[in-house]
């Protein structure tokens, strides 16, 4: 005789047990929000020791759609030079070894780009080159710098030359470093794509990624440095842990997801580029290929200079920065004298 289930709530609960299966999803669906909680107050609490452990540095711009950190060293006189960082990293990645270094002779303005650092920007999406650039400009008039000499590494390549492009009055020469310019074949990695995703992206940057970053971003760095080796200390002196709180690995990932299409959208315009370009690149660079970006970049604009070294990596502002600062000087020395006959 087949048996029923009672229609009240105990009976039921005592006659018809739920399934055994459905108790193992149940079991497993709240372990596995009980563990994102715990990494979620891990995370909270890493950002509070990060930010904790370093510091800003310098004083803050507001400009539209973002609040830019500044840090303004070295003597006031002079042809200033602003240096602008590349991705997964904030400005203290180009103050050492290189910006201490060309801040004992002249005026260096160092930048967080918007989102990174501890520069903030109000909307993710505002990650191209041409929003990045007005929002620079934007600074930098606010700052009573009227022309200065760019510095600019890896993904910050595009924006220089965005700069040049958009507000060529602002640019009196452009140095770039190992810089991107050009659409490549492939992407940017994975992780990146899935963290620019809505919710996903959201729900692991602020559950696994800081937790899990500490682990990883060591490692991480060295590969870049290859063939180089990477400087004892390096993570830390360049404040890269400021990279795994949430908010900047979300505007880190959205920075080069949307990357090769503003660049593709740019490159017909290099040829308009007025000011003297210094481009230097190393061999075998294979973060940021030199036959891919910096050679067709410095065949195309009218007035640059290509050097390219052997057996250099993608971190050339710590590999030879006494050549990047002869070449800067070379670049100086020529400007201040034209820009003074010209007036």
């Amino acid at each position: 005789m087949e048996s029923r289930c009672s229609e009240t709530a105990a009976d039921q609960t005592r006659n018809c047990p739920v399934p055994w299966i459905s108790r193992i999803l149940t079991m497993i669906v709240m372990s596995v929000v009980t563990a994102l909680v715990l990494l979620a107050l891990v995370t909270q609490a890493g950002i509070v020791a990060v930010q904790r452990a370093f510091p800003p540095q310098g004083g803050m711009v507001e400009v539209d759609g973002a609040t830019l950190h500044v840090v303004d060293i070295g003597p006031r006189d002079g042809l200033p030079i602003v240096m602008l960082h590349g991705a997964s990293s904030n400005l203290e990645a180009m103050r050492r070894p290189l910006g201490d270094l060309l801040a004992k002779d002249h005026r260096v303005i160092l930048v967080d780009r918007p989102g990174h650092g501890w520069s903030t920007r109000a909307r993710r999406q505002d990650s191209t080159p041409q929003i990045q650039a007005r929002m620079i400009d934007d600074a930098l008039g606010k700052l009573g710098i009227e022309r200065a000499v760019f510095v600019v590494h890896s993904w910050s390549g595009a924006l220089g030359a965005r700069i040049a492009l958009d507000h060529p009055g602002r640019v009196a020469g452009l140095v770039m470093l190992a810089p991107v310019t050009h659409p490549w074949r492939g992407g940017v990695g994975r992780y990146n794509e899935i963290i620019a995703t809505p919710v996903i992206g959201p729900l692991l940057a602020y559950t696994v990624t800081l937790p899990l970053g500490y682990f990883v971003a060591e490692a991480g760095a060295r590969s870049v440095f290859l063939p180089q080796t990477m400087p004892d200390g390096f993570v830390q002196d360049s404040a890269t842990p400021l990279l795994l709180r949430p908010r900047e690995f979300i505007a880190n990932a959205y920075d080069l997801v949307t990357l090769k299409e503003a660049v593709a959208a740019q490159v017909a315009r290099y040829g308009e580029i007025k000011a003297p370009v210094t481009v230097i690149a190393g061999e075998p660079d294979k973060t940021v290929k030199t036959n891919i970006h910096a050679r067709p970049f410095a065949a195309m604009v009218p007035n640059a200079k290509l050097i390219v070294l052997p057996d250099l990596g993608h971190m050339v502002q710590n590999a030879v920065p006494d050549r990047v600062k002869a070449e800067i000087d070379t670049m100086i020395g020529k400007i201040v004298p034209a820009q003074a006959a010209a007036d």
